[in-house]
């Protein structure tokens, strides 16, 4: 992308554009109240001494491109100047940088290891559940230059005030735990590349958290800097692990069990494979939101889609690809048992030291993925309430590294039982909280893309609903959740059921009961209440 257009953020060549880059960097407020060193950042009132001295520090680091605002929406004024074909293919470059990560490989490799599907089913059961949980991500994506808000504060639209910061606290564990896994893999890689095993998990932890902490603090600017160009060595490592490893595929070895059996896992990973994607529905508007609001819906949503489907499928079946030979190769099998990433290691044996260079760079990839929930977290801490609001985005942001690292580092010898139980949980309430969204949306704002929404009110509790049926039916859906789903841990009474693992129905059933009762139950509300 060119530098004039290129990012959310761009390079201004008049008054007018250098205008909306300070105000981009700096948040609305700045621009309404001046320089007044009794403001907080966000716009709230903090002792003067420590309001003085904070934004000593945020304009100074400003200056390196820095984003100040925390959660004020973007007003129209202050976007991308100018929208072109460029600005468009960020969006399809971004989501390619964001997943094609090793998190994603290390997930397809469930398929055939903890499932006993074959090669077939696991590719078929992947990529049509990322498929489903793309939609909606691509879909939520859309409302950022919409609103001019973050994806969280437009769930308030639907959820009430009060109850929306339980869906808060559920995304930030979510995204906290993305990056957990993210930092456990690249520390799995990096030792595993490292002679003898000298560079510890740990170490490679630490790296990662340390990156992705730099490029996610300094904000929106560094960050589509960062995605736009990170996709490219990751589709080249990625191309040469299936040319060198392909040979090792197993491709007839039949799906493991009874018939029964075969079709509760399909449909339990068909299911973890729908919660890799739709995880992203809680963020991705966060990062559209400096774009105009004359921004096509379509097309956002269209390059949203391929560059998610795009990058899933590439990781999914490479993912695949090397677990179906782990039963038929003892040196994929001993590669395993150290961890999902020594066998993408593994896969690059045959390159000897370039595979282990390209190893490195799929361990680096992942910063990529990591980047965008810690970003996203920084913003999400401050919805939390309004002292929230006075702590600096970048404060959070820390906050957030500190705690998945810590996390990482106890839990690095895990990663499998991680993804399988982790994962599929998180996909069910976020589910259950897109089928409220899309409901208010198309029963009760019906009409145009703003049709109801008020984007002025985003921060004012008493115009925004009660919640009292968003979240009775966030409640139901969950309830539904946990009779059908399906984890190590435990077995709901009808999941367990179909076969002998039992089949994970939990996003499905959990998302048509709160479906099925939110509509009268709001409607009741606003008969009640007005809103």
């Amino acid at each position: 992308m060119s530098s004039g257009n290129a990012t959310p953020v761009v390079e201004a060549a008049t008054k007018e554009n250098e205008v909306r880059l300070n105000a981009i960097l700096h948040g609305s407020p700045r621009l309404e109240e001046g320089n007044d060193p009794g403001r907080a950042i966000g716009g709230q009132s903090t002792p003067s001494r420590l309001a003085s001295y904070l934004k000593k520090v945020e304009d100074r680091l400003v200056e390196y491109s820095l984003e100040a605002r925390g959660i004020e929406r973007v007003q129209e004024h202050e976007r991308i100047p100018k929208l072109s074909w460029i600005s468009y293919l960020q969006v399809f470059l971004l989501w390619m940088s964001v997943n094609l990560a090793a998190n994603n490989i290390t997930l397809g490799m469930l398929g055939p290891a903890v499932y006993g599907l074959s090669f077939l089913d696991s590719a078929l059961c992947a990529v049509s559940g990322a498929l489903v949980g793309s939609i909606s991500s691509s879909w939520m994506a859309t409302w950022g230059p919409v609103s001019g808000i973050r994806t969280m504060a437009f769930g308030r639209y639907t959820m009430g005030w009060w109850p929306s910061k339980i869906i808060v606290v559920l995304n930030l564990i979510q995204m906290i735990g993305y990056c957990l896994i993210n930092c456990v893999v690249c520390g799995q890689i990096l030792s595993a590349v490292s002679p003898n095993d000298s560079l510890s998990v740990a170490v490679g932890i630490v790296i990662i958290a340390v990156i992705s902490w730099i490029i996610a603090t300094f904000g929106i600017r560094v960050f589509h800097y960062y995605e736009r160009f990170a996709f490219l060595p990751q589709v080249i490592v990625v191309s040469i692990l299936f040319g060198v490893s392909s040979g090792k595929f197993d491709l007839s070895t039949p799906s493991h069990g009874d018939t029964r059996t075969v079709t509760g896992n399909r449909l339990s990973f068909f299911s973890l494979c729908v919660s890799a994607a739709i995880t992203y529905t809680p963020l991705s508007a966060d990062f559209f939101v400096y774009y105009p609001e004359r921004t096509s819906r379509v097309k956002l949503f269209s390059l949203s889609v391929l560059g998610l489907m795009t990058s899933f499928t590439l990781a999914f079946l490479i993912g695949i690809g090397l677990a179906s030979g782990i039963n038929t190769h003892p040196e994929y099998a001993a590669a395993y048992n150290k961890g999902q990433g020594a066998l993408i290691v593994e896969g690059f044996g045959p390159l000897h030291t370039f595979g282990s260079f390209c190893s490195v760079i799929v361990a680096l990839g992942l910063i990529a993925n990591a980047i965008a929930p810690t970003y996203s977290a920084g913003v999400d801490f401050q919805i939390l309430g309004r002292y929230a609001e006075k702590i600096p985005r970048a404060i959070w942001n820390t906050l957030g590294v500190v705690i998945y690292t810590v996390c990482a580092l106890a839990g690095r010898a895990h990663l499998a039982d991680i993804f399988t139980n982790f994962l599929a949980l998180m996909g069910y309430w976020v589910a259950i909280w897109i089928g409220i969204i899309l409901e208010e949306r198309f029963i009760f704002r019906r009409g145009g893309s703003s049709s109801g929404y008020n984007w002025s009110i985003w921060d004012e509790p008493s115009k925004h609903p009660i919640g009292i049926a968003a979240l009775t039916a966030f409640l139901v859906g969950w309830a539904g959740a946990i009779l059908c789903m399906a984890q190590v841990w435990y077995i709901g009474p009808l999941a367990g059921l179909v076969g002998e693992y039992g089949a994970d129905m939990g996003n499905y059933v959990g998302f048509s009961w709160a479906a099925l009762v939110y509509p009268p139950l709001r409607y009741l509300e606003l008969k009640r209440f007005g809103r």
